[in-house]
């Protein structure tokens, strides 16, 4: 399949849907696919104010799709993980916010995928698992750095030793979600969230997305710097004097 037949990519008003398109791997992320999200991460359309993930099919995504990787040298593998790093963090810092709507099978590489998305809906019957350790190899597409931050690394230690597998329910618990909804109605609650989220400042979104993760990995007085400085930035604009008016009309703002 071409990278256009292995990423669907529709537009809904404000909000651009991409829906993973090998359902027949359920979803295993293949070298087209990882360009085809390079490519549109790259020149997001422009009016784009939320953009939700999705996969066909039933599954979110299995992983990566290890057909691709039977004999690769360790130069070339190396190339390879430092290629979905640059994607992956492509998404993570994309200024327009991300939703994951996760069904099925959130494995390995599909989890590692997920977790560069800003906000996750995981359906009740997900299973989250990181089997690579199972199959004698370590993970590649930032797992150790992004799935550590969001349950810690003692827990993805003992996932990736075990091979232990979490529902929708336990993930949104320990963290792998936010919001945890019945089985068939993640796609539902993700549009539902991007709806509300592209109401917001475009401004703000990509402030709440970049300052926040950059400020994460500060020492507190140097986070606290930048907090000032992004609350400086965000105060004296137009988004900001247009969410004044709007609370003291006693109306919802409306952002350009």
């Amino acid at each position: 399949m071409t990278e256009a037949e292995v990423l669907t990519i529709s537009q809904k008003g404000a909000i651009a849907h991409l829906m993973l398109n090998r359902p027949e791997k359920r979803n295993a992320l293949n070298d087209d696919l990882i360009a085809a999200l390079d490519a549109f991460f790259g020149a997001v359309p422009a009016g784009t104010r939320a953009i939700v993930v999705s996969g066909n099919g039933g599954h979110f995504s299995s992983g990566l799709d290890l057909s691709q990787h039977v004999a690769r040298s360790p130069l070339d593998v190396m190339a390879h993980s430092r290629n979905w790093h640059r994607v992956m963090a492509r998404i993570a810092t994309s200024p327009v916010p991300v939703i994951a709507a996760m069904s099925g099978a959130v494995m390995g590489g599909g989890l590692e995928f997920g977790a560069t998305c800003h906000v996750r809906v995981a359906e009740e019957t997900v299973r989250f698992q990181m089997p690579e350790g199972l199959r004698g190899i370590f993970v590649g597409g930032g797992g150790s750095v992004r799935i550590s931050r969001l349950i810690g690394p003692d827990r993805m230690t003992e996932m990736m030793l075990t091979g232990r597998s979490y529902s929708g329910v336990e993930g949104e618990r320990l963290g792998l979600a936010h919001h945890v909804v019945p089985e068939g109605g993640a796609l539902e609650k993700a549009f539902e969230l991007a709806e509300r989220i592209a109401k917001n400042s475009p401004t703000i979104n990509g402030f709440i997305i970049q300052a926040i993760a950059q400020i994460g990995s500060m020492p507190p007085e140097a986070g606290l710097y930048a907090e000032s400085l992004t609350a400086a930035l965000s105060q004296t604009g137009p988004d900001a004097e247009e969410g004044l008016k709007a609370f003291l009309e006693k109306r919802p703002p409306v952002f350009r």
